[in-house]
């Protein structure tokens, strides 16, 4: 049976909403009226693909919205070729099964995921033990997350696939806001709040949301503070200069398997900021950027059947980025990133580990040109490579080709090919310096080569009418050198080595529609066969279902997740290491509606949202089931 709890609001926050209340009555009465053809997003944006053959698949603010997405498992839940685990309904509990998205299979790997996060395309994780905690990368103030399929080196490089999320922007004049208020099952509740505006040359986007639940069972609270500031100011009609800010505090607790008690394990809080500053350049069709980042942060795992560990890290760095049109149909994009990382692990306050700090520079360059062919056909073809400079693991290349064949904007034929590596990060020194049989070779991990993954997709994109889409893709990855930790016979003492090798291929299948100002559609089907039987977060199939209408005052969006059964819990590090833990297949509808209200100001609304319609039992851990039916109510206040 769900609960439903009274939401609790602070004084700050109604009085925030009387006065966006008001200001939303005052600027509707005296603001002209305004003619706005209004239709129902789709609950993924788009799939693109770009000049290089490259797809990647979007999620809005419209998205994250009628999901009622807080963080980014649940806003890349119904995606197609992701998958998600999670333990709570508020939080991500550590960096694996607790909170983790998966890309076609790939991104198990504890430590040293397969899959790396960016926000604005630059890396933000946890940098000691090399993979994210998605606790620290807030969807709210996010104007897009994107999900690049597969190594894409001409646009982000040192991992298999990549999640890149945009920060909010204000590109018109005048200025926006919206608080958006939530509660309901668990003792859950939300407050969101987002202000832009554009004043000339001056551009100001600020962010600020925070989220708690006492979870659905014991043990299973969780509570997330975030917030961003962006700000741009243009210099010259070709120059601009910006600024971005990210801060992240969260706290959430392990319910541990159901009615089991002793096997929870603690508490789990994440601190942690980014900050950039850019200079962005456009002449014409040459246009640049640089980026200055530096992103550090903490988390601390309080467990009670083991010890306080403390993890910290720091990763700074630039990117710089060019792309240009030098002559009739081509292409020239050019890079260069530069990445620096350190960290340090404590037990109980003793320092296991700190000291180590590694380098990657990686310059970039990709050339595509476009032929036309006759009547309404072009090819695209392009190349291009991105060479690695480690200052532990020396140089390597990620090459990339590809070809789009285009018949007007009806169909698109693509193929494309790219070798994604994987580079140990500061987890391998770490594990050293942990792992008891390995003390033998305490400089093993020096010895180490990056993963490597060659990556062969095929595909095609038909628009039959305007706003509909079917794109499908074929696509095998084959994964070797992958680095662990093995033991004789496999090796002649304890150390690290790079060993083993396995295939995925797999298909995927997305249909979008908007079949008219009222009615979306998405509906997209993934199908995965991994050469390992034991390959955790690869359901064989997995489906993703989207419906949105709307007319007049009225929105209403539903969506259902389908996969089935499948492996799970991290892929460890040590050779020979199996996932022999399953969770069944499941089917999971949601759905919500909302109510526009005039006096609550340009986009106001009361909603109501219903998760696991069904009442379903499902789990992305053994022993780890889900909530049931969950109802939230709220109302959002905008100007």
């Amino acid at each position: 049976m769900p609960c439903f709890n009274t939401i609790r609001l602070r004084p700050s926050i109604l009085s925030a909403a009387a006065v966006l209340a008001c200001q939303g009555a005052f600027a509707q009465a005296t603001a002209p009226t305004e003619r706005v053809e209004v239709i129902a997003p789709p609950l993924v944006e788009a799939q693109r693909v770009d000049a290089f053959g490259g797809l990647s698949t979007e999620v809005g603010t419209a998205q994250v919205r009628d999901l009622q997405a807080l963080d980014l498992s649940a806003a890349l839940r119904r995606t197609p070729g992701v998958n998600v685990s999670r333990f709570n309904p508020v939080g991500s509990f550590g960096g694996d099964e607790g909170g983790a998205v998966y890309v076609r299979g790939l991104g198990a790997s504890r430590p040293g995921s397969e899959v790396k996060t960016f926000v604005d395309g630059l890396p933000f994780y946890m940098g000691v033990w090399n993979h994210a905690l998605l606790d620290l990368l807030p969807v709210h103030g996010m104007e897009r997350i994107r999900v690049l399929k597969g190594p894409q080196p001409q646009v982000l490089g040192n991992t298999f696939a990549s999640i890149d999320m945009q920060p909010l922007q204000a590109k018109d004049a005048g200025v926006r806001g919206n608080l958006r208020l939530m509660g309901g099952s668990f003792g859950t509740w939300v407050e969101q709040a987002d202000f832009s505006g554009r004043w000339g040359d001056v551009d100001l986007s600020v962010a600020q949301s925070h989220a708690e639940s006492d979870g659905h069972r014991e043990a299973a609270q969780g509570r997330l503070d975030n917030g961003l500031l962006r700000a741009g100011w243009r210099l010259s009609p070709e120059w601009s200069v910006g600024a971005l800010l990210l801060s992240a505090d969260n706290k959430v607790s392990d319910p541990g398997e159901e009615g089991l008690p002793a096997s929870r394990t603690g508490q789990f809080s994440t601190r942690g900021t980014l900050s950039s500053l850019s200079v962005s350049h456009q002449h014409g069709s040459w246009r640049g950027r640089v980026q200055v980042y530096d992103n550090q942060g903490v988390g601390i795992w309080d467990n009670p059947q083991a010890a306080v560990t403390r993890s910290t890290f720091a990763l700074r760095g630039w990117r710089w980025q060019e792309t240009a049109q030098p002559w009739t149909g081509g292409e020239l994009q050019a890079g260069w990133d530069v990445d620096q990382m350190q960290g340090s692990v404590a037990f109980n306050g003793f320092t296991a580990f700190e000291g180590v700090s590694m380098r990657l520079s990686a310059p970039h360059i990709a050339l595509a040109q476009r032929w036309a062919l006759g009547g309404d056909w072009q090819i695209q073809p392009s190349a291009g490579v991105r060479v690695y400079d480690h200052s532990v693991y020396g140089r390597s290349t990620a090459p990339h080709a590809g070809v789009v064949l285009e018949n007007g904007t009806v169909w698109a034929w693509r193929l494309n090919a790219s070798r994604g590596l994987n580079h140990p990060g500061l987890d391998a020194p770490l594990l050293n310096a942990l792992v008891p049989p390995l003390a033998a070779s305490p400089t093993g991990w020096r010895g180490l080569n990056p993963e490597r993954m060659n990556h062969l997709e095929a595909g095609m994109q038909w628009r039959p009418q305007a706003g509909q889409t079917l794109d499908v893709a074929l696509f095998k990855d084959t994964v070797s050198d992958r680095y662990v930790f093995a033991f004789p016979p496999a090796v002649a003492l304890p150390s690290w080595t790079n060993l083993g090798r396995y295939e995925m291929r797999g298909a995927e299948l997305s249909w979008q529609g908007r079949w008219s100002p009222q009615w979306s559609s998405h509906v997209n089907v993934t199908v995965l066969d991994p050469s390992r039987t034991d390959l955790p977060y690869a359901p064989e199939r997995s489906l993703g279902l989207g419906l949105t209408w709307q007319a007049g005052p009225w929105r209403v969006s539903a969506d259902g997740q389908a996969q089935s059964a499948m492996n799970t819990l991290s892929q460890g590090r040590a050779d020979g290491s199996s996932n022999a833990g399953r969770v069944g297949g499941f089917a999971v509808f949601s759905g919500r509606a909302a109510y526009a209200v005039p006096a609550l100001g340009p986009r106001g609304e009361v909603f109501l949202g219903l998760e696991n319609l069904g009442d379903k039992r499902y789990a992305y851990r053994p022993n780890y089931p889900m909530a049931g039916r969950s109802v939230q109510l709220g109302l959002n206040l905008s100007l």
